[in-house]
């Protein structure tokens, strides 16, 4: 088979996709011996992905993503290279694609927080934006001969918006990485950060249906005992951010939350491993790695009890209702009321990320491209 996959997520320039894209490139080169790949990247991270492998190849397909240009002039190329099947990792499928394709859908949002709050666009603009997003997502789960996507909660979630049958939507779960090590100790790196023990962690965007605003109400809430926690958010610096940042200053907070702004990723493996834990208030996910990298650290998790959380964690995170600023401090002190706890948590959480694989999820999706190219009867 030739099989082409749009990359131009891929890296860092895509958050979440990018990581995923990255990933499963990486170790389908490991497995896939017997197919010709085609690798579709932007000008920002053509650079970056070098393929290892002799049967995969790149090609650069600079078109922005949810344009016109996709639309039409990805198209050509996709139908230029001869391709028996494509990859769409997200589900910007262009509408009119020529050759039969798998997409992954990652998640819902847009469909359950439908929000202006969520964009920083005009009414107009937002009104066409949303419009295009029903119909293109719609039409590539309705075209595709196969939709994979991240867990159990947005197969049913699929299901139950867009009807289609089970059998043609597939689970790959996502997996975690190793942080490569520091350079320097990790107590040098927190000083260098202006972060002070003991602190709580959030990793992520700060995008509305991540209920990062209810943090603020959680660290007014907390006893004087707890006074001295810190709240420390890492996300890159954008809108959303600094309308976070805005409404912490306006709630006299400000001493109590840091701000690193962007951290590579070997600082980032010392503030998940020095944290007191790390809290995840989000109302909606897809699947939600960033709980599974602090568990990789040995640091325990409080989790919103919301969409896929219980099924990727199990037990081995303290849940909340993510509207309830009591049902977080109640999961803090749960976690606090022993070291014996804290300790089963720990363990709980490093064999819940053993359970997850980025292998496993190249394997899968090299199968999936084979049914989808040639359906069993």
């Amino acid at each position: 088979m030739r099989i082409g996959i749009d990359a131009r997520f891929y890296g860092s320039i895509g958050k979440g996709l990018g990581r995923y894209t990255q990933r499963l490139l990486k170790y389908l080169e490991n497995i896939a011996r017997d197919d010709e790949f085609v690798i579709f990247l932007r000008k920002d991270n053509f650079d970056d992905y070098q393929p290892l492998a002799k049967n995969f190849t790149k090609k650069l397909a600079d078109f922005p993503w949810y344009s016109y240009a996709e639309q039409k002039n990805f198209l050509g190329l996709i139908k230029s290279e001869k391709l028996d099947l494509v990859h769409y990792p997200h589900f910007n499928v262009p509408l009119f694609t020529p050759k039969p394709f798998v997409v992954t859908i990652h998640d819902l949002i847009l469909t359950h927080f439908p929000t202006r709050r969520a964009t920083t666009l005009g009414p107009l603009k937002y009104f066409i934006k949303q419009t295009a997003y029903k119909i293109v997502l719609s039409r590539a789960i309705q075209n595709a001969k196969q939709v994979l996507t991240v867990s159990e909660f947005t197969k049913q979630d699929i299901q139950k918006y867009f009807g289609y049958d089970p059998k043609k939507i597939t689970v790959t779960y996502e997996a975690v990485d190793a942080f490569p090590s520091p350079p320097i100790d990790d107590e040098t790196i927190l000083k260098k950060l202006q972060i002070a023990k003991p602190y709580l962690l959030y990793v992520g965007n700060a995008y509305p249906h991540k209920n990062l605003e209810k943090l603020i109400d959680f660290m007014r809430a907390l006893p004087e005992n707890r006074k001295n926690l810190q709240m420390v958010i890492v996300c890159k610096p954008d809108y959303f951010l600094n309308r976070l940042i805005d409404l912490v200053d306006k709630s006299g907070l400000r001493a109590n939350f840091r701000f690193p702004g962007f951290v590579p990723d070997a600082e980032l493996g010392v503030l998940f491993r020095q944290a007191h834990a790390y809290i995840f208030p989000s109302f909606y996910e897809g699947f939600g790695i960033p709980p599974l990298e602090a568990m990789s650290q040995g640091t325990p998790v409080l989790s919103s009890d919301a969409a896929c959380m219980k099924e990727v964690l199990d037990e081995a995170a303290i849940y909340f209702d993510p509207h309830s600023t009591s049902g977080m401090i109640k999961a803090l002190d749960t976690l606090d009321q022993s070291a014996n706890t804290r300790q089963i948590m720990i363990a709980k959480g490093r064999q819940q990320v053993s359970r997850y694989s980025w292998e496993s999820l190249a394997k899968t999706t090299l199968d999936i491209y084979h049914q989808a190219k040639d359906p069993k009867p």
